[in-house]
């Protein structure tokens, strides 16, 4: 009899070692599949927009794919991005949707999302009543604000006025105004 249990637990444990294996594959199938998914989901369509140009004198955390917004909708996205090696500025090439058309004297902004969020290009429509046309150049722009920037100038601010405010410590003399440690009874 003893032998005939160690069988039954010997089909049992194979049948349970099978049940884990197909479970295994099957969570690694829908990983993988998930992940097709999120990377393709990434991948921008070619914007069916007319392409416009900018140039900024920074532009930390913009990258190719980027959005672009108009009062925070998304109307295009970056498609390139160089540095242009007279002037040393970063030269950015987006497109925009083609039913938004933009004022000549328009500006571009590059922001962020979230104190840790991505970049992406902030358009801001002019006054002009002269249209950019497509390959046009925005002349109006403000480059990336750099949140490390930012905190260096502040700790480095306060900790200058700290140092201004506060007097250099000096030790006690013997004739200072400080009570002595122990005092005598009078006579």
């Amino acid at each position: 009899m003893a032998l005939g249990s160690a069988g039954d637990m010997s089909i049992r444990r194979t049948g349970r070692d099978r049940l884990e294996l197909v479970v295994g594959l099957v969570a690694v199938a829908i990983l993988a599949v998930l992940i097709v998914i999120a990377f393709i989901g990434r991948q921008h369509p070619q914007d069916q927009g007319y392409p416009l140009h900018a140039a900024f004198s920074h532009i930390d955390g913009l990258g190719v794919g980027s959005d672009v917004r108009l009062a925070g909708v998304t109307v295009g996205h970056v498609r390139h991005l160089q540095v242009d090696p007279h002037n040393f500025q970063a030269d950015v090439t987006f497109t925009v949707a083609p039913n938004i058309q933009l004022p000549a004297d328009s500006g571009a902004i590059i922001t962020s999302d979230s104190l840790l969020g991505g970049k992406y290009i902030a358009l801001t429509p002019g006054g002009e009543t002269s249209m950019l046309k497509a390959d046009g150049v925005i002349g109006e722009t403000q480059g990336a604000i750099s949140l490390e920037q930012l905190l260096s100038k502040f700790i480095f601010s306060v900790t200058d006025s700290l140092q201004k405010k506060t007097p250099p410590s000096a030790a006690p003399s013997a004739g200072s105004d400080a009570a002595p440690a122990h005092v005598a009874p009078g006579p």
